[in-house]
């Protein structure tokens, strides 16, 4: 099988309102797609329509070569879902949890096994009101798991995790990845997207805007490094000049006294700057390289920041 997943035109109407307009996507077996975009771009409406949950108002889903619309039941039972916001009966310990999720389909792995992968052994009979975050959050993936999916719809994952506890999710997922089941994964954290996802899909209006691995994203969008200078006194007017002399720094963007811009060339650039400053007579305080992500990405293409929203 070529595609696990393979959506073809897809569309959502909301009234008079296009909330998904011709969006194309698959997923590769064992691969890991991460889908990005603002809250009104698309997202939700477009996932709630691959996890069954939404009618398409044209174009297709395929998944495991089956047409969703004509054998949901039977996809439904192989694919797996961690929703954003999941509300379980905390009285039940995790077994009783894991156990009532298997009795949910017509094939389950064994309680015991899903409780060791998600290493919760020392928390099997305890009642989920008493878990931490993370260790709810691992209860939450493995119901999820309970079925043996092919496909992981994971949804905001780590939203409100300490940094150990996403981390710890991370591994877990990873050691998912290598068990070559596929995961279409949507999240806020760029840094989840950059670890966790072999390719990454951006969304706004309703259409994919870009698309592809991290790296490759970053390199062709933003440039590998970001530049970020902060002269030593405000000074219009040989600023100016510098955006006259440079040509690509007419692309840096201000916040308070700090111009941020990315580069490709490194060193070239930033010794052309160096020159040009020096050639005024207008120093540079300080001068800071770093690596591009795919927050920088995310902003040059939407124009605005994830966490915006």
């Amino acid at each position: 099988m070529s595609s696990i997943l393979e959506v073809k035109d897809l569309s959502k109407n909301f009234g008079s309102h296009q909330a998904v307009n011709q969006l194309n996507l698959n997923i590769s077996p064992g691969e890991c797609l991460a889908l990005l975009g603002p809250n009104g771009a698309g997202k939700t409406t477009t996932v709630e329509m691959l996890e069954g949950l939404q009618t398409p108002t044209s174009g297709t889903i395929k998944i495991f070569g089956m047409e969703l619309k004509q054998n949901r039941d039977t996809i439904l039972e192989k694919i797996g879902v961690l929703l954003q916001e999941t509300y379980l009966y905390k009285k039940l310990t995790v077994r009783e949890t894991l156990a009532l999720f298997a009795s949910f389909f017509k094939h389950s792995l064994p309680v015991e096994e899903v409780i060791t992968q998600m290493q919760l052994n020392d928390k099997a009979d305890v009642r989920l009101e008493h878990l931490s975050g993370g260790q709810r959050q691992r209860v939450y993936v493995g119901c999820g798991l309970i079925n043996e999916p092919k496909l992981l719809f994971l949804d905001e994952p780590t939203t409100g995790l300490d940094p150990q506890a996403r981390r710890s999710i991370w591994e877990m997922l990873k050691a998912i990845k290598r068990s070559q089941r596929s995961i279409l994964l949507t999240t806020h954290y760029m840094d989840e997207a950059e670890a966790l996802a072999d390719r990454v899909a951006i969304i706004d209006k309703g259409t994919i805007i870009a698309q592809g691995s991290p790296k490759q994203l970053i390199k062709d969008t933003c440039g590998e490094q970001a530049l970020l200078v902060t002269f030593k006194e405000d000074n219009p007017q040989k600023l100016l000049q510098i955006k006259d002399q440079i040509t690509w720094f007419r692309d840096s963007v201000q916040s308070g006294s700090t111009y941020e811009i990315n580069i490709t060339h490194t060193a070239n650039q930033v010794g052309e700057l160096l020159r040009c400053a020096e050639s005024l007579n207008y120093g540079i305080d300080q001068l800071h390289i770093r690596n591009s992500t795919l927050e920088d990405v995310f902003l040059k293409l939407t124009g605005r920041s994830i966490r915006d929203e």
